[in-house]
């Protein structure tokens, strides 16, 4: 008989004796703009020319970007969480671009004593950027810290975790009621996730074309659990956003702007835009979403709503908990109970070799 993360017994962590919330980043002011894209594009020869329009991005919305306070709230609901199911497991929090640094939390937690952390990263899907990038950074940040570091083992990817799709499936309801009542059965649904090169995408994963599977199986999930709520089953589509790169290079399309054109070119009224592809509310959602893609479809006469990222939704928030202890049986040699849900399973715990590769070159990545 398997054990189960949810087990009525007073829940072990060990052999971990931390966890480290580990995100992207962002400026929390406008002198911290360029700064922190700098950090960003690292190494990439990308003009602070080009880095200054983007910078335009984060100065319409005061320099500041959500996604920090957003991983404050997220730490707190995280610590409540663990303190009402009796979880001894203090947290920390660590950023890839921006304060607080992810070096500067593995050397307060080497201060604290911690040997051995679990790692949860705010991105739910297969990928170099999503996914090895950040156990490269967790290896880099290692080593500089010195012998001291603790041990970081990343959890699995959670994109077809209940505790994820549900609020998915809750959130595209409560949009799809948003707009006028003479639209919603009509509504198309898209599904909206970051662009990568496509060389990426076709080395994601194990096997390759990870990224773009898992993405199409979170929408056919929420479009599924959509019908099954509301009785109507909605048209839907993956697009993209928040391209970055040189037009000579092929990103995933199309582009969630293009794809409104296209929809009301074929007659479509409103459109659900879901973000599958982001965990929370930051600068993607805020400004390609709410303010570009939101105006473009308001110029084209398209009733358009935008459905809320997971954010911290209790059942996210819970299944952060549940995968920790998931790990933690797992670690100690047990059988455990491993939920996912749709065609794909649950996915590994540690990355293969050759999973995600760096486009850039080999860099030491931390054990998944």
């Amino acid at each position: 008989m398997s054990s189960s993360p949810s087990d009525a017994t007073a829940p072990d962590p060990r052999p971990y004796d931390a966890l480290l919330l580990l995100s992207f980043g962002g400026p929390e002011g406008p002198d911290d703009v360029m700064p922190f894209l700098r950090n960003v594009t690292r190494g990439r020869g990308i003009p602070d020319e080009r880095l200054a329009e983007v910078a335009q991005h984060y100065l319409r919305l005061g320099g500041v970007s959500p996604i920090n306070e957003q991983c404050r709230r997220l730490l707190a609901a995280i610590r409540a969480d663990f303190a009402a199911h009796g979880l001894d497991l203090p947290v920390y929090w660590g950023n890839r671009n921006w304060t607080p640094y992810l070096t500067d939390t593995l050397r307060q937690m080497a201060e604290d004593g911690v040997e051995r952390a679990i790692v949860f990263v705010t991105s739910a899907y297969a990928s170099y950027s999503g996914c090895r990038q950040y156990r490269e950074d967790l290896a880099a940040a290692q080593a500089a810290v010195g012998e001291r570091a603790p041990r970081c083992d990343k959890l699995r990817h959670y994109f077809n975790h209940p505790g994820f799709v549900e609020p998915m499936i809750d959130n595209t309801v409560a949009a799809l009621r948003a707009l006028p009542e003479d639209l919603r059965a009509g509504a198309r649904l898209a599904f909206t996730t970051h662009s990568i090169p496509i060389s990426w995408a076709e080395t994601s994963g194990p096997e390759g074309g990870a990224y773009v599977a898992q993405h199409l199986e979170v929408a056919r999930l929420v479009a599924t659990g959509v019908q099954e709520r509301t009785g109507v089953a909605h048209p839907w589509e993956l697009v993209y956003q928040s391209r970055s790169g040189p037009p000579s290079q092929p990103w995933l399309e199309p582009d969630i702007c293009d794809h409104l054109d296209a929809l009301r070119s074929a007659g479509a009224a409103a459109v659900v835009i879901v973000p599958i592809g982001f965990v929370s509310d930051h600068l993607e959602v805020r400004y390609d979403l709410d303010t570009e893609a939101l105006d473009h479809a308001a110029k084209l006469g398209l009733a358009a709503t935008r459905a809320a990222t997971v954010g911290v939704d209790p059942r996210f928030v819970a299944m952060i908990r549940e995968l920790v202890l998931e790990r933690a049986v797992a670690e100690r040699g047990q059988p455990v109970a491993r939920r996912a849900v749709g065609r794909l399973g649950p996915s590994h715990d540690v990355c293969p070799l050759d999973c995600c590769p760096n486009p850039w070159g080999h860099r030491p990545a931390a054990k998944a």
